[in-house]
């Protein structure tokens, strides 16, 4: 690559064919926002042809330079941008734009299409994906790369747009990287200053590039999106920048369509059949729809065989890597292929009763450090509440500008920490976990869900979780939030109820591959069961507790409320009743056994049953059945100490036989 631009005459075709495909797709589904991929196109060709490091052929290749557009709503463009370029995308799943099955869907799915490194769409989440990529980046390059073998020195680009940028998330996320030196994260900024409602005027007025100066950003503004040779010298003073780089773009939305450029119409809608027959003339696209030259694609190849040459390149690099750093390969090819380790779970610790009683919230950071010290893709932090979280791994440095390590301190920022870990997530040979209260689950929900519809798998360390928490008051008391949880499709959640059965939560946490884990934990102490096994546990649900005889009931439980319930049990028996008491940690974990087990653990027979949480007890009539009943959280909490609110709240073992024996 030469490093001078030397614009060519096929630039303007393969530019306007990206224009034109996002025309046309969204024309042809009659749904999807053509205005972003027609300002965009002009920088997006720049980047592709000229800068970015990809491999049509190899696209989940490592070394890989990632390519993230937040601005999801302009997916017409990546889908033109990937058929260009060679991906698996053929033209005929482009026809198919944003229809059932498609390969096309309304915004990027990762996973779904190849050379999609990131599902977008919800604005801010995509460029703070990227810093957790750009983060990745750095601690593999620190774990792998050896003098002479620098197998991963890829780089993060990023189209964000003045929504992306609005939003608090890409906020916290951008202080965060400006303040971590992320010198490999690059996003370029669509500012076609236009939003659904009209002019950015009407809400965003701030000057962007001095807040990202402010947060430690190297900034570049290009006042014209269609000069390549502009872009192309804003993209290099980037990449040769040690700190992360924001590179403003002035754009014209819709651009090229007389009546609609500029305009909010060409966000969301298609142009219409006239307008896109006005803006083939304004553009002098002779084309019909779907159609693409030759000249673009010859534009585009070299995207193909720049990628090929350096995935070969690359492979050679590593098989002398593997001769001359044996153990090193070894441990990538083992993450790779998502296995843990010979001898991890007998890593992980058992406790006895004289160790209790023991919030979980402990036993979870000695289960944690214990798996570290035979893990080394294990790594994170939390949203500053370490000592809280119990979240740090003892003798690891801190992650910093200057240093590279496993603790990480995110900040008060909890959605910008979610992001991260998805961004993280991303590269498959880490598994990133993130600490906050329960109730500050609200505050990064949205990257918990996008989490589940990507199948990744970072861990969710979330203590304090229930009106036990106490003289902080109903602010910090969660009530619904396991309940939320409990709605994420591929998320599983766990709520220990000792030291043993947090233990084996980790063990079940870092087993998953397919979506994302929450550790719910408790900030009282516990009494150790020594019952609780990791066996039992697996199953999300088991009998802890046998009735003395045959069963007449059943009382279940998850967390701190399982001692609790066991008690009950007991004065249950002194009044002539036989319950049997399940402890029931996982919901997600015990639908997923066979029926036969689940019959076992709660056989129909048994009718009468009580379920005991700290939470809403939304869901639990799945397990009590319509006859049962439940003791839980139906309000707010209080400021109280935590037992005197457990009292007051019916969390005694009074109550639980009372409600028991309204049941009849």
């Amino acid at each position: 690559m030469s490093d001078v631009f030397l614009p060519q005459p096929h630039d303007a075709t393969a530019i306007n064919a990206l224009r034109f495909l996002a025309i046309d797709m969204v024309q042809a589904a009659n749904s999807g926002h053509p205005g972003a991929p027609m300002g965009q196109a002009a920088m997006a060709y720049t980047l592709w042809s000229r800068h970015l490091d990809v491999c049509p052929s190899q696209p989940s290749w490592h070394a890989r330079d990632r390519f993230v557009l937040s601005s999801g709503h302009a997916s017409a463009l990546i889908y033109g941008l990937l058929h260009l370029s060679g991906y698996d995308l053929p033209l005929a799943e482009l026809k198919k734009f944003r229809q059932l099955g498609s390969k096309t869907p309304g915004h990027p799915e990762y996973g779904h299409t190849a050379g999609v490194d990131t599902t977008t769409g919800p604005l801010g989440q995509g460029l703070s994906n990227g810093v957790g990529m750009a983060i990745a980046q750095r601690v593999l390059a620190e774990q792998f790369d050896r003098e002479g073998f620098e197998l991963f020195d890829h780089r993060v680009w990023v189209i964000a747009s003045d929504g992306d940028l609005m939003e608090g998330v890409a906020s916290e996320a951008s202080s965060l990287a400006g303040h971590l030196g992320l010198g490999r994260l690059n996003v370029l900024y669509d500012a076609n200053q236009i939003t659904i409602d009209g002019s950015t005027d009407l809400s965003f007025t701030e000057d962007v590039l001095a807040r990202y100066a402010a947060y430690g950003w190297h900034t570049v503004d290009v006042t014209d999106g269609n000069d390549l040779e502009a872009l192309d010298a804003a993209m290099r003073e980037a990449t040769a920048d040690p700190r992360p780089s924001m590179i403003k773009v002035r754009t014209h939305i819709g651009f090229g369509s007389p009546n609609k450029q500029d305009s909010s119409a060409s966000h969301g809608a298609p142009l219409g059949e006239d307008e896109v027959a006005l803006t083939r003339e304004n553009l002098g696209w002779p084309h019909a729809s779907f159609e693409v030259p030759a000249e673009a694609l010859d534009a585009f190849a070299p995207v193909a065989t720049r990628g090929d040459a350096a995935f070969a390149e690359w492979a050679a690099l590593r098989e002398r890597y593997a001769e001359a750093h044996p153990e090193a390969a070894a441990d990538l090819s083992r993450r790779e292929q998502q296995q843990l380790p010979e001898g991890f779970a007998e890593a992980l610790p058992r406790f006895s009763e004289s160790d209790g009683p023991m919030a979980t919230r402990k036993a979870s950071g000695i289960a944690l450090n214990a798996a570290a010290a035979v893990l080394p893709e294990l790594l994170g932090g939390s949203a500053d509440l370490a000592g809280s979280n119990n979240t740090d791994l003892a003798n690891e440095p801190f992650f910093s500008a200057s240093v590279t390590g496993r603790n990480f301190n995110f900040g008060v920022r909890e959605h910008a920490m979610g992001a991260v870990l998805n961004g993280m997530a991303l590269s498959g040979l880490m598994r990133p976990y993130g600490g906050t209260f329960l109730i500050f689950a609200d505050y990064f929900r949205p990257t918990i869900r996008l989490a589940g519809l990507m199948n990744l798998s970072p861990i969710y360390v979330l203590t304090h979780d229930s009106i036990y928490v106490g003289e902080d008051g109903p602010t910090h008391q969660p009530v619904s939030h396991l309940a939320a949880l409990r709605a994420i499709p591929n998320m599983v959640t766990l709520r220990p109820a000792d030291a043993n059965e947090t233990s084996a939560a980790w063990k079940v946490a870092l087993e998953r591959t397919t979506g994302p884990t929450a550790i719910v934990l408790t900030r009282q102490g516990l009494p150790v069961l020594e019952a609780a096994t990791v066996e039992r546990f697996e199953r999300g649900g088991y009998v802890l507790s046998e009735a003395q005889g045959e069963a007449d009931s059943i009382l279940i439980a998850s967390g701190s409320e399982v001692s609790l319930t066991l008690n009950a049990q007991a004065a249950l028996r002194n009044k002539g009743h036989n319950p049997r008491v399940v402890s029931m940690p996982s919901w997600e974990l015990f639908d997923a056994q066979d029926a036969a087990y689940r019959e076992e653990v709660l056989p129909r027979n048994l009718r009468k049953r009580l379920a005991v949480e700290a939470g809403h007890p939304l869901g639990w009539e799945r397990y009590t059945g319509l006859d049962g009943g439940v003791v839980g959280q139906r309000t707010f909490g209080a400021s109280g100490p935590g037992g005197d609110l457990g009292k007051h709240f019916g969390y005694t073992v009074e109550n639980i036989v009372e409600q028991f024996e309204r049941l009849g």
